[in-house]
């Protein structure tokens, strides 16, 4: 048979495959997202979420001197564990586990990493919703300033960034202006511009005991319906002043991915979230998948969607086991 084009001729090998390969994966595209709490000693794997644990600061500490061994030197860290109250009070206090191991970290590495803090207040209140509760409604305008609040104290105790999850309108705004008002214009915001109200965050909320106490987060996170609703809130989002925009979960919405990477000139995050993470941890356990194959088919999944910046729990996994 007379074949002029025959793609097959650009797969004949692993050189020649790795060659012309559309798609491309850095370690520095990694962000490892880490949960901190207060206490000493503390290290404990959390059952829902094969692998990963809750740090205090000094384990923290040991844990990342074996990560920037790896080339991992960006993170994400979360506060649990805090006391909890009806408006959040401990979110803003430098004694809190975020700013406390902020503090720990920048002694023992310095600039060697990049540190990102999560700013929502759900894991503080003792209701369990990401912003002010009264008669059953979050009231949006006066939980930015719980919100700004929480970001300067993470400031202060020299987080790089901050990366606004509640997805109060409005909030990347007044964090902005917060930190510029008070000394720290060069603290970038990651902004959660695009989370889904999405049942993929089922391990996490074991992980950060933020589970609402009643009723749910539909009406502040975005319906997992909606499309054109998501590229609005991260356009709404970069006009307000983010640096960074992000797609929260990744797996089930690589069309909004590529779509806001079409209309945005910013970089781009995803958020591989604990359901998507548990699911692959879970089934290689079982022996029903490749854990590494299918791992990096996501990877690579995300990437060609135009994610930036990919953050994952399993970036320990990745650069650890040679999986890249």
């Amino acid at each position: 048979m007379k074949l002029i084009t025959r793609p097959r001729r650009l797969r004949t090998n692993s050189i020649m495959r790795s060659m012309v390969a559309e798609t491309r994966l850095s370690k520095d595209m990694f962000v490892y997202p880490m949960f901190v709490c207060k206490g000493s000693k503390v290290k404990n794997e959390i059952k829902a979420m094969p692998g990963v644990c809750h740090y205090s600061p000094d384990t923290l500490v040991k844990e990342v001197e074996k990560l920037l061994k790896l080339g991992i030197n960006k993170l994400l860290l979360f506060g649990v564990g805090d006391k909890k109250s009806e408006t959040a009070k401990s979110s803003k206090s430098q004694k809190s586990a975020v700013p406390t191991a902020i503090r720990r970290l920048r002694a023992e590495f310095g600039k060697d990493l990049y540190l990102i803090t999560d700013v929502c207040v759900c894991a503080y209140t003792t209701h369990g919703h990401c912003g002010v509760l009264t008669g059953g409604q979050v009231l949006n305008d006066p939980s930015l300033e719980i919100l700004s609040d929480m970001a300067l104290a993470h400031a202060k105790a020299g987080a790089d960034m901050v990366a606004p999850s509640d997805m109060m309108d409005g909030r990347v705004a007044a964090i902005r202006e917060k930190l510029d008002d008070n000394g720290h214009n060069t603290v970038g915001i990651m902004s959660y511009s695009t989370k889904f109200a999405s049942a993929y965050y089922g391990p996490f909320r074991e992980v950060a005991d933020s589970s609402p106490q009643k009723g749910d987060r539909k009406g502040y996170q975005m319906d997992i319906r909606n499309g054109r609703e998501a590229l609005k809130e991260s356009l709404i989002d970069e006009e307000e002043g983010a640096d960074i925009l992000m797609v929260k979960p990744a797996l089930a919405y690589l069309d909004v991915i590529q779509n806001i990477k079409n209309h945005t000139l910013l970089p781009l995050a995803c958020y591989n979230v604990s359901g998507e993470y548990s699911m692959v941890k879970v089934a290689a356990q079982a022996g029903l998948v490749d854990e590494a194959s299918i791992v990096m088919e996501n990877m690579y999944a995300f990437s060609r969607a135009g994610a930036d910046i990919i953050i994952t729990y399993h970036v320990k996994d990745i650069l650890s086991k040679g999986w890249m």
